[in-house]
């Protein structure tokens, strides 16, 4: 994707954490903002402070991303305005505890945010700037989309469809010159861990990393061209490695018997 065009970057969750960092790293790169996120009063914080910082124009879409008429608002404006060049697909929330004993309900809202809203804006996005032959999509996911079975259930699958929409609807772009990337962070010292219910000061801190220093890092790997950014993998070969292996699968996934061993 061409910055120097400077579009207008739409980041979702913007109040706080991820989301606000890569506002003020957007910014400081010349972007034009559009925020949205829950919490207007933090979002007019921030708006003012980039404004003033950075000589830059920011709005503010107040938006709750697990109601339907919301997300259709967010979407519509994706869809409508071609000053729009760059979505930041960062909206979440996280859970813990077993399947079993899930709060369904509040299960249920966390993939109308993880998975559908998420899944609704990329598709407004990929229309809007298919058509013009520019942009870029940031589809924030998580490292447990590769391990799952080391977090809550729910939250894992939410993360592993967003690392498998980002692989595909990179491939279905691939003409268009519009740029996919998921960016698979580890534990990241936000909000999340509070609202989650989880004690940040029980985990090692060399497993969590500083937001900016994964906002940087994610950036950096889209700069760089990078499908799948995984901030805190020292050796690339390793993520490429993993892509081969799964290549090995690809001839035998389909055919017409099933396999001797199940005969």
């Amino acid at each position: 994707m061409n910055t120097q065009a400077r579009p207008t970057a739409l980041i979702t969750g913007a109040s706080s954490g991820i989301g606000a960092t890569y506002a003020d790293r957007l910014a400081r790169r010349g972007h034009d903002l559009l925020l949205v996120a829950r919490d207007a009063q933090r979002l007019q914080v921030l708006a003012e402070r980039l404004r003033s910082a950075y000589g830059i124009a920011v709005e503010v879409m107040p938006a709750d991303l697990t109601q339907k008429t919301d997300v259709r608002k967010v979407e519509q404006r994706l869809r409508e305005d071609a000053a729009i060049g760059l979505l930041v697909n960062n909206a979440g929330v996280s859970m813990n505890g077993t399947l079993a004993q899930a709060d369904l309900e509040y299960a249920e809202q966390m993939i109308e945010l993880n998975v559908v809203a998420l899944t609704r804006l990329a598709a407004a996005a990929a229309a809007n700037f298919s058509a013009v032959g520019r942009g870029g999509i940031i589809n924030l996911g998580s490292v447990v989309a590769l391990a799952p079975e080391m977090f809550n259930a729910v939250y894992s699958a939410t993360k592993a469809y967003v690392l498998s929409l980002s692989q595909t609807l990179a491939a279905e772009l691939r003409s268009s010159n519009v740029q996919v990337q998921a960016v698979l962070p580890g534990l990241t010292r936000t909000e999340i861990f509070e609202r989650s219910g989880t004690d940040a000061s029980l985990l090692p801190p060399s497993m969590i990393m500083a937001v900016e220093e994964l906002v940087d890092a994610a950036l950096a790997g889209f700069d760089q061209q990078e499908l799948v950014t995984i901030p805190s993998l020292p050796d690339a070969a390793d993520w490429e490695a993993f892509v081969a292996a799964r290549a090995v699968l690809g001839p035998n996934l389909s055919h017409n018997q099933a396999a001797a061993r199940y005969k």
